[in-house]
């Protein structure tokens, strides 16, 4: 009798599409993401992008820069996008530099300051006084603790690697200084080595194959020859940095399933012949669409704030003195996602095909979005994807409001984005819905 149930069994999986669904797609669906986010950092290094500043524009300093931009693990830029407005726009200043990485543009910029070229090395010390140069200031976001870490390793294995002549000179003039000078055929020497090593230099130079093109290849970095001053431009003094994020993130995730089931109604008045009596009186689809749609939002609206009340009451999070950007961005998510359970209960038949839609949708959409892991710290490939889900609109949005501390007027974008989502997914699921109308 054994082999009879399990056959009957089989046929009722086969014909079950949402157990299917839930058994073998959701699971592949997820192994895929993660294996494309985590599967190749064992042999590949993420590329961090980071501004540079050159106050000095010595010879030294513009080593260390084409050493910087010469190493695969970064992407190095000196100047602003072009636009519309300005075609050919300046280099980046140290203000402007700021503003970029607190704009969350980068989450690092690195500042070579006037004076670097004279004592670019610390022998012997990482003190900003007495012999040292200037120390090179480098401003992050702390919200990425991967970035900082990167590139000031980075930097000092570009010291190295890309200013082998500075280095040379500068440890000489040290040893001349501390041991008790060189004899004049000691000094004829290094002055003869200096000068072949600065044409060898030169020429590297000119046909673009220095020391530090060949060096993004080789491990390990020099520890503190180079000074650095760290100092964080966003977030340095939020109590709890991460906790706006992760109320987002999972407040957004969350809204997607409320938002769908709440649609879902709509299957229920439908199979219940409840839907047929409401179209027969002076209401129409379009009108009992929109009523659905504006309970949603309400509802969505309400169970974000209970959250972000949570956050603050229980985490610290800095909540009411961020009202006006809250209440924007939180409506247009809301908008967003009752929207998208809008279409998804419109799509479907039946409660349980909503079940399992809804389910391989929102995960798939949390995972790519941001909801489950930030996505500064995915490949570059799965932040553009994410950029196809509500998630990542809504977190961005959030965070500028939270965590970056910006005005209303900066979230014009992610509202855009988020507006017109709702508008699009409800147009859509007001055309699939005229099935009922006709049935």
């Amino acid at each position: 009798m054994i082999f009879p149930i399990v056959r009957t069994a089989l046929v009722a999986l086969r014909r079950d599409r949402v157990s299917l669904v839930l058994s073998f797609v959701v699971p592949i669906a997820f192994f895929s993401i993660f294996a494309v986010i985590f599967g190749g950092q064992h042999d590949t290094v993420p590329r961090v992008k980071v501004i540079v500043v050159d106050e000095d524009q010595s010879r030294a300093s513009q080593q260390l820069v084409k050493g910087l931009e010469s190493d695969g693990s970064l992407v190095v830029t000196t100047r602003p996008a072009p636009t519309k407005s300005q075609s050919a726009p300046s280099d980046y200043t140290a203000a402007t530099a700021e503003a970029a990485v607190k704009a969350g543009d980068v989450s690092v910029a690195l500042i070579v300051p006037h004076g670097f070229g004279d004592h670019p090395f610390s022998f012997g010390g990482g003190s900003n006084s007495g012999k040292s140069g200037p120390a090179i200031e480098l401003l992050n976001d702390a919200s990425d603790m991967i970035a900082p870490q990167m590139v000031g390793g980075l930097l000092q294995k570009a010291a190295m690697t890309a200013m082998p002549v500075a280095m040379a000179e500068q440890g000489m003039k040290y040893t001349d200084q501390y041991i008790g000078g060189f004899t004049p055929e000691q000094r004829k020497l290094m002055k003869d080595n200096l000068d072949r090593y600065r044409k060898i230099e030169s020429q590297q130079v000119s046909d673009g194959s220095g020391a530090a093109a060949k060096s993004s290849s080789q491990g390990g970095f020099g520890g503190g020859l180079i000074t650095v001053h760290t100092r964080s431009v966003v977030g340095e003094n939020k109590k709890s940095p991460m906790v706006a994020f992760y109320a987002a993130a999972i407040g957004v995730m969350f809204l997607l399933f409320t938002a769908s089931g709440s649609a879902g109604a709509l299957l229920d008045e439908a199979e219940s012949g409840a839907l047929d009596r409401v179209l027969s009186s002076r209401i129409n689809m379009t009108g009992l669409l929109a009523g659905k749609l504006v309970f949603n939002i309400l509802l969505a609206f309400t169970q974000l704030t209970v959250m972000f009340l949570w956050a603050w009451a229980v985490f610290k999070l800095d909540f009411f003195s961020h009202i006006p950007g809250f209440v924007v961005m939180g409506l247009c998510t809301a908008f967003a996602v009752a929207a998208f359970g809008m279409l998804l209960a419109s799509i479907c038949r039946t409660r349980a095909q909503l079940g399992a839609l809804s389910t391989l949708f929102i995960l798939v959409m949390s995972a790519i979005g941001g909801s489950m892991f930030p996505r500064f710290l995915m490949p570059e490939a799965m932040q553009k994807a994410g950029l196809w889900t509500i998630n990542a609109w809504a977190i961005d949005g959030f965070t500028k409001v939270f965590w970056r501390d910006l005005p209303v007027t900066a979230l014009w974008q992610q509202v855009s984005v988020l507006l017109a989502i709702g508008i699009v997914l409800f147009a859509v699921a007001r055309r699939i819905a005229r099935r009922w109308e006709y049935a």
